[in-house]
């Protein structure tokens, strides 16, 4: 009788393990939960990061028919001695060839006949976006030149990217004063100065379609 009372009293082994695995199986759940959410949260961030730089900012389209590209009749004007005709008329056909087909103002060959040069002059300069300078000592010798100079910073005196003054063959402490404010490209190699006049007109263009989009918005 002692011994099966003993027996009765004795805890079962079974419960004991039944109650460490339940222990067992009731924190595995958090720490896997809490796993998962590390994994969540590390999976979300990732995707985040991901869509971020898969969603780069679309340039422009500066040839869309409501551009205020259009509202001008040029987008550049070159302003040049007699001297610089065969450079510019190389510049102006690289300009025009590009896929963007950009419009030049090109003086012998676009002004009016018959029209004042002034009048040609200022008109050419109101009626184009950009105005690249061709500062050669030609330039710097040419009274048109300068006047055409004064006129386009008068039109855009902030230096907004509009004016593109290109040095040849001018020392930098003979740049004329009036664009000491204003970077310069300094045509060393050719076919490098037309590609940087051609981005900066690209920039200027792509800026001012943003900021007409910003106005209508």
């Amino acid at each position: 009788a002692g011994w099966f009372r003993r027996l009765l009293h004795k805890p079962k082994p079974s419960s004991v393990e039944s109650l460490k695995s339940s222990h067992s199986a009731s924190s595995s759940p958090s720490s896997s939960s809490s796993s998962s959410a590390k994994s969540s949260s590390s999976s979300g961030l990732s995707l985040a990061t991901s869509s971020i730089s898969l969603s780069p900012v679309s340039a422009p389209d500066i040839s869309a028919s409501d551009s205020p590209r259009w509202d001008k009749s040029y987008d550049v004007c070159i302003c040049h001695s007699e001297g610089d005709v065969e450079l510019v008329e190389e510049l102006v056909s690289y300009l025009e060839s590009q896929p963007e087909s950009f419009r030049c103002f090109l003086q012998l060959r676009d002004a009016v006949a018959g029209s004042a040069v002034v009048t040609e002059l200022c008109d050419a300069v109101q009626n184009s976006h950009c105005w690249v300078m061709l500062i050669t000592p030609g330039f710097l010798q040419d009274p048109w030149c300068r006047y055409q100079m004064h006129q386009a910073l008068a039109e855009a005196p902030m230096a907004n990217g509009r004016t593109i003054p290109v040095l040849k063959d001018v020392d930098r402490k003979d740049y004329p004063r009036e664009l000491r404010n204003i970077y310069y490209i300094y045509m060393a190699l050719k076919e490098k100065s037309f590609r940087q006049i051609r981005d900066t007109v690209m920039r200027y263009l792509q800026e001012l379609c943003r900021s007409s989009t910003k106005r209508m918005e």
